[in-house]
């Protein structure tokens, strides 16, 4: 067995192996060798290439964390990810975004790649702030004349028809969600312009049928609150030169018991048709407060405990 020894400089050891030492038991597992931690030193034994190839990569994290970053193991994940030459990086105006995890990585990819991608996991795992930066991007590299992000209008509790004020002032929260991430990534005043001109459109789900959307950037977002006719009707809107993609998280569907949720059919439906790609995020994949990613694995911890 192959041995190097490492002494970490300049910065906090806790900062890079992590508490409890949960950033070297990841490294240890992806990276297939044994780390021993003796204060500010580091051993690290295994095949000579793994050896070798450890001791770079711990040295590159050393640096990312002496220029004042932070190391989690979702950082180690994505930078092992970006190392092997699959490094997915969005360039808008005044925003850089790259994605934090490798399934987010994978997630742009088959956007990029793919005429329908649909993306499926808990809250605060980045599918609609990703698949907007993409969009925006498509638009202002002219891949596509416009943009079309929909939602569907769900009753949560609520009748919209006792709700104050006409349709649009009625649907309007249900669309918060798409006008906050592209804010997010354009100065107000283009978005004005691109909505005044319909260069980019928000609108309820429901105002999708009967078009012919050709050469546009189509997103479904909360498509866990579709139907069966309404996913139908939704991708059978997609023209030519267009992309569509559907996001959703099927653990809070807000349709009654008598309604089957569009986007777990699908999972059957379109699961062999080319062209057609379906990525799955998980509590790894929450990029929110640390606290959001505890909070959906308890959920769900509980959720199974209660179905059995």
């Amino acid at each position: 067995m192959f041995e190097q020894s490492l002494e970490i400089k300049n910065i906090p050891p806790i900062a890079l192996l992590g508490v409890k030492d949960e950033n070297v038991v990841f490294l240890e597992k992806r990276l297939g060798v044994r780390i021993t931690a003796r204060g500010p030193q580091l051993i690290i034994r295994g095949e000579k290439d793994r050896v070798y190839k450890s001791v770079r990569l711990i040295g590159e994290l050393t640096r990312v964390l002496e220029d004042g970053g932070n190391l989690t193991t979702k950082d180690i994940e994505y930078y092992l990810y970006a190392k092997n030459g699959r490094e997915n990086i969005i360039v808008l105006p005044d925003k850089v975004i790259k994605p934090r995890t490798a399934n987010q990585a994978r997630y742009l990819e088959e956007i990029e790649k793919q005429m329908v991608t649909i993306a499926i996991g808990p809250a605060g795992t980045g599918k609609t702030y990703l698949a907007v930066a993409s969009a925006i991007s498509a638009l202002l590299s002219r891949e596509v004349s416009r943009i079309i992000l929909a939602r569907p209008a769900v009753e949560a509790g609520e009748s919209l028809g006792f709700l104050p004020g006409d349709y649009e002032e009625k649907v309007k929260p249900y669309l918060r969600p798409l006008y906050d991430a592209i804010y997010e990534m354009l100065p107000q005043s283009k978005i004005q312009k691109y909505m005044d001109t319909g260069l980019i459109e928000i609108a309820p789900l429901a105002f999708m049928r009967g078009r012919d959307l050709k050469d546009s950037f189509i997103i479904l977002d909360e498509a866990q609150n579709t139907t069966h006719s309404q996913m139908k009707m939704f991708l059978t809107r997609m023209g030519e030169d267009s992309k569509v993609v559907i996001t959703g998280d099927i653990t809070q569907i807000d349709l009654t018991p008598s309604k089957t949720s569009g986007l777990v059919e699908i999972q059957d439906i379109l699961n062999n048709i080319k062209g057609v790609s379906f990525v799955y995020l998980t509590a790894l994949d929450v990029v929110r407060n640390p606290i959001v990613e505890k909070i959906v694995r308890a959920y769900r911890k509980y959720e199974e405990r209660k179905d059995k």
